[in-house]
């Protein structure tokens, strides 16, 4: 069995964000971060503790992962959403957010644990790929048309 002092080095050893926050009726109260957290976000433990999560989202709060998200903690199951997120600088980036739920021994919800991976580069490079296919689509468009054109002009000649 590992001690929990071994534990707790293993995660402050993470390059990924890790959460556990505590089942409280609707809340998802913050009681752990690691330094990967607060290196990702910019906040600090003492400025996230005893918080509920959702302050990362800061007012941005319609997005369609959050629904998915909040359906999955209500039924104690794991989820996995990308989400824009906030730092505390106010800049966002894209989190792959992976939520796990934790049971005491009694079966009982107690314990959220989210582990948060900073995929901005991935989400903006799908971004830019996206308005290149466009961009391409266009083009392709705009051929065909001038072909159709110049197979009109010529047929009247």
């Amino acid at each position: 069995m590992i001690n929990a002092h071994l534990l707790q080095r293993m995660i402050n050893a993470s390059n990924d964000g890790i959460v556990v926050a505590e089942q409280e009726g609707e809340d998802n109260i913050v009681i752990y971060v690691n330094p990967a957290f607060e290196r990702l976000t910019g906040y600090s433990a003492d400025d996230v503790l005893y918080q509920d999560c959702r302050f990362l989202q800061s007012g941005d709060r319609d997005q369609p992962g959050l629904e998915r998200i909040r359906l999955a903690l209500s039924q104690g199951q794991p989820c996995r959403e990308v989400l824009r997120n906030y730092r505390k600088d106010g800049s966002h980036f894209w989190n792959e957010l992976s939520i796990t739920p934790v049971f005491n021994d009694s079966d009982q919800l107690t314990y959220f644990i989210g582990v948060q991976k900073d995929v901005s580069i991935q989400i903006k490079a799908q971004q830019r790929l996206l308005q290149i296919e466009q961009q391409l689509a266009d083009v392709q468009a705009e051929l065909a048309a001038l072909k159709a054109t110049n197979g009109s002009n010529k047929s009247q000649v």
